[in-house]
C-alpha cells in the first residue's frame, strides 16, 4: 500500500465561504495488485473502489479540525500495490500518517493553523474463522470467514466505523466482543507504529 497526502488550497464550491477545509481520498488497486491482472477504470473508478474511498474519506475526516485546517483540501491517495486482504483499512491507517504529516508541512509554510489534527485514526480488520476469532485476516482467512469484520478507532480509544456481517453462520454478543476487543488490541499496536512512522517523518 501507497499513500500520499496531497495539499491544496481552496474547497469544493459547497464548502467555501464558511471558513472550513475538506478532507478526501482516492483508492484504486494497480492492474498487478491481484493474483490475475485487475483492468484499470477508464471512466470511473468500480463500485467496490468508490465505497472503500468513502470509508477512508469518512474515517480521516475525524482526525481534522476543520476550522483550523482553514479553506483547504487535503487529498489522500491510496494505492494498492498487494492485496492479500486488509486493504481498506491498511489505506485508513496509512493515510492517516500521510494526513498527518501533509498537515504539520502545510503549518511549517504558514498555510493553515497550528492544531489541525486533532485524534489519530487506525483501523485493522477482524473475524471469526473455524470458530476462532482472527485479527487482521489475509486472503486466505477473508474468504474462509464465518464472520468478517473492519473496525475503525481513534487515538482514545473510541469507535468511528464498525463494518462486519456474517458470512451465512451468524454470531452472538460474546463473539462480537471478543472481536472488538481483539480488534482494539490491534488498533493500539498501530497506532504506536502509526506515532513512530510520524516522527521519523517530520525528522526528514
Amino acid at each position: 500500500m501507497i499513500c500520499t497526502a496531497s495539499f491544496s488550497e481552496g474547497v469544493k464550491d459547497w464548502r467555501k465561504g464558511n471558513g472550513m477545509g475538506w478532507v478526501t481520498a482516492e483508492y484504486g488497486m494497480l492492474p498487478a495488485s491481484t493474483g490475475r491482472r485487475k483492468a484499470r477504470p477508464t471512466i470511473k473508478p468500480d463500485s467496490r473502489g468508490v465505497e472503500i474511498q468513502r470509508l477512508i474519506g469518512r474515517s480521516l475526516r475525524n482526525a481534522v479540525r476543520f476550522d483550523r485546517l482553514g479553506e483547504n483540501t487535503i487529498t489522500i491517495d491510496c494505492d494498492v500495490i498487494q492485496a492479500d486482504g486488509g486493504t481498506r483499512t491498511a489505506a485508513i491507517t496509512g493515510g492517516y500518517v500521510a494526513l498527518s504529516l501533509a498537515a504539520e508541512k502545510a503549518r511549517k509554510n504558514g498555510l493553515c493553523g497550528r492544531g489541525v489534527i486533532k485524534t489519530a485514526v487506525a483501523a485493522v480488520s477482524v473475524g471469526i474463522v473455524d470458530g476462532r476469532a482472527l485479527l487482521d485476516l489475509c486472503y486466505e482467512e477473508d474468504a474462509a470467514a464465518e464472520v468478517d469484520f473492519n473496525v475503525v478507532m481513534t487515538g482514545g480509544g473510541k469507535f468511528v466505523e464498525i463494518q462486519g456481517s456474517s458470512e451465512g453462520k451468524p454470531f452472538d454478543r460474546t463473539q462480537l466482543d471478543r472481536m472488538l476487543r481483539l480488534a482494539g488490541g490491534g488498533i493500539r499496536k498501530l497506532l504506536r507504529c502509526q506515532s513512530a512512522a510520524i516522527g521519523k517523518g517530520r525528522k526528514k
